[in-house]
């Protein structure tokens, strides 16, 4: 079977996707990885086929945009960048496409390989990494713009979305979607960010039930299989320093803003002064240096990359920006983590990790160091936080999110790949 994955975004989008093409590869399928430029190195030195989708420049361009990070403005920005390559995406499929032989895996983003399964009739899966992607009016997740109460009335939290989709997202994304597919012959559509970003086929939410139980309301293609935990490791190379550093000074406090920011210098000036307050050492990871302030002190460096796999069990703590890659690396190593997020569906992963008493969150006004300081002390001495790390810990290694993910894919969608096209 010839299996095209379609993501879209940053490192922490791409990695998921990696790692199911390395394992559905081990099973015997033929994987391509429809991706942006910026990551075909990756996609090379692991042993998977690469299609681009736009360069890497245009990445870098996109992710200068300080919007990107705007608690409201974040999501609108993120889509109207992905409108433009939509049209790329779908003709990247149709060149790629192999009747009866071909497979779909795209992100809620993917709007192009949507299409083409519409048009072309090639199954697909969804693969969603957190679960506030899921609208519900039972356990509605934690907004960007703002937190609605878990125990608001239904027809509130209903006209919540219903503004969404009417002030933000449909001027975004109904124009261009439907503009494409009336060229292709397809019935236009309503609302893309309700319904559309949704397999109607096999819709894949990579995170465990008791991190996010499925909801009634969410769609019935919907099923969980686990975090995907893939980050490089056996990819990268080893980094000259980090292991003396690890060595000389014990287990660092590690921050990172994620692998997409470059407008973190206040985040790494904070983290440098909450480890002096501490008397802790500190890592910083970021493949943007210009961020990181001068005249380090010798407890203090900073790396471009390390596997969190292959740091995070060595650390004391992660501080991070909540995505739900970084996060579940930190809920894998068992440490604590403390979030400090900014947009998309971070708020609502930093909602999900204090329920779970793992690890707690400060916003961007409140991140200085004196503050950082404060709420890393009880989550690196508290005896219950350890414990609770430990108990998610334990429950990770007991998941194969992958190999449920491929089972998935194989059964659901690799059976409807070999049933006669529809006309």
């Amino acid at each position: 079977m010839r299996v095209l994955l379609c993501p879209i975004g940053s490192s922490g989008d791409v990695h998921p996707f990696v790692g199911i093409g390395l394992a559905l590869k081990s099973r015997g399928h033929e994987v391509v990885v429809i991706v942006n430029g910026q990551f075909e190195p990756l996609i090379r030195r692991v042993g998977l086929a690469y299609e681009p989708l736009g360069t890497g420049e245009e990445f870098r361009e996109a992710i200068r945009d300080p919007m990107l990070w705007h608690a409201s403005k974040g999501p609108s920005t993120v889509l109207a960048w992905v409108v433009k390559g939509m049209r790329r995406q779908y003709e990247a499929i149709q060149r790629l496409h192999r009747p009866g032989e071909t497979i779909l895996i795209n992100s809620a983003l993917g709007f192009g390989a949507r299409i083409a399964h519409d048009k072309l009739a090639i199954p697909l899966a969804t693969l969603h990494l957190q679960p506030a992607i899921f609208r519900s009016v039972n356990e509605t997740p934690v907004l960007p713009a703002g937190n609605l109460p878990r125990r608001a009335p239904a027809f509130l939290k209903r006209f919540i979305y219903w503004v969404a989709d009417a002030v933000m997202l449909d001027p975004l994304l109904e124009r261009p979607v439907n503009d494409f597919r009336c060229e292709l012959g397809l019935p236009p559509i309503r609302h893309p960010a309700r319904d559309y970003w949704h397999s109607p086929q096999l819709t894949l939410g990579m995170f465990p039930d008791w991190f996010a139980p499925i909801q009634p309301d969410w769609p019935a293609s919907v099923r969980l299989t686990g975090f995907p935990l893939y980050d490089e490791r056996g990819a990268s190379d080893p980094l000259p320093g980090l292991e003396e550093f690890l060595q000389q000074h014990g287990p660092p406090i590690v921050f990172t803003p994620g692998s997409a920011n470059v407008h973190a210098g206040d985040f790494f000036a904070a983290a440098v002064g909450a480890c002096k307050v501490m008397n802790r050492p500190g890592l910083l990871l970021t493949r943007f240096p210009e961020q990181i302030p001068h005249n380090l002190p010798a407890t203090v460096r900073h790396f471009d990359f390390v596997p969190l796999s292959q740091l995070l069990p060595r650390s004391a703590a992660l501080v991070h920006h909540g995505g739900v890659g970084t996060m579940s690396q930190a809920m894998a190593a068992g440490v604590p983590q403390l979030i400090m997020p900014l947009s998309h569906d971070q708020p609502d992963n930093a909602a999900r990790i204090r329920r779970l008493g793992i690890g707690d969150s400060l916003s961007p006004k409140q991140f200085t160091a004196r503050r950082v300081a404060d709420r890393l002390t009880p989550l690196l001495t508290d005896a219950g936080v350890a414990a609770a790390c430990r108990g998610v810990a334990d429950r990770l290694r007991a998941m194969d999110a992958l190999g449920m993910t491929c089972d998935l894919i194989e059964k659901v969608v690799g059976q409807a790949s070999r049933l006669p096209l529809e006309k």
